[in-house]
């Protein structure tokens, strides 16, 4: 189908996505991008194509169309229409974040779990939207490889434990090396950018761990942070089984 208005209810329609609330309405979101158009689809969960160019996709569009429902600067000549990504069950590894809130913190450390063996992420309730379209771009596509559940984490820890998980929190200050607490099962928490982890989840986890730096710098930030973490845990695993 080809649109040439920028008023078509469709064209409408798409660009509400870009608000949380009409995202969740319909558990839906836009993704903008060859590359991330060709992730969705190998998970199966492509609703619609949109294109400037390309007469095999679902909706054929004017380049004014594309800049009306875009949230980049530099529009894509591709975009699709994506359902939420289901959740599934927790089988490995998890990382756990305590309210995150910058987008590209949230899409560096979904792309570093894939990378180092964290294939779940438990995901605050008052974290940043993971279909935040800022959170998609920076996840470079991760975001169809990873299994986030957005949950209580106060409640859901302590469901990890009885089910064999050593719960690990980052402290920026004190903590054990993060070498001598590699094991299976594992579950690591980073905190908020601003005040880190919540006094009452550090009181549900089993060990404080920390990453030992240069005393000139004070802390890291915590894409960074997570993404060395969960780097050593990885690092640890492969050499055990060597």
């Amino acid at each position: 189908m080809t649109i040439s208005s920028v008023n078509n209810e469709k064209v409408k329609y798409w660009a509400s996505l870009k608000l949380k609330k009409n995202r969740d309405k319909d558990k839906c979101f836009l993704v903008e991008g060859d590359h991330l158009i060709k992730e969705a689809k190998e998970k199966g969960l492509v609703i619609s194509t949109i294109s400037i160019n390309d007469k095999n996709a679902d909706f054929l569009v004017t380049r004014e169309i594309m800049k009306k429902i875009s949230d980049q600067i530099s529009i894509s000549d591709n975009a699709a229409i994506v359902r939420y990504i289901p959740e599934q069950k927790i089988k490995g590894n998890v990382l756990i974040l305590d309210d995150i809130q910058d987008p590209g913190n949230l899409g560096t450390l979904i792309r570093s779990s894939i990378a180092f063996g964290f294939d779940d992420i438990i995901l605050s309730e008052e974290s940043v939207d993971l279909y935040n379209p800022k959170v998609i771009r920076a996840t470079e596509g991760m975001i169809f490889n990873v299994n986030v559940i957005r949950t209580n984490i106060l409640k859901y820890i302590p469901r990890l434990k009885e089910n064999g998980y050593k719960i690990l929190v980052s402290d920026v200050v004190r903590g054990k090396d993060i070498k001598n607490e590699i094991c299976n099962n594992i579950a690591l928490v980073l905190g908020n950018e601003g005040r880190g982890v919540q006094k009452n989840i550090k009181e549900l986890c089993d060990e404080v761990i920390n990453i030992k730096m240069n005393d000139t710098c004070e802390s890291l930030n915590v894409g960074v942070a997570g993404s060395i973490l969960m780097y050593e845990v990885y690092n640890g695993r492969t050499n055990n089984r060597r």
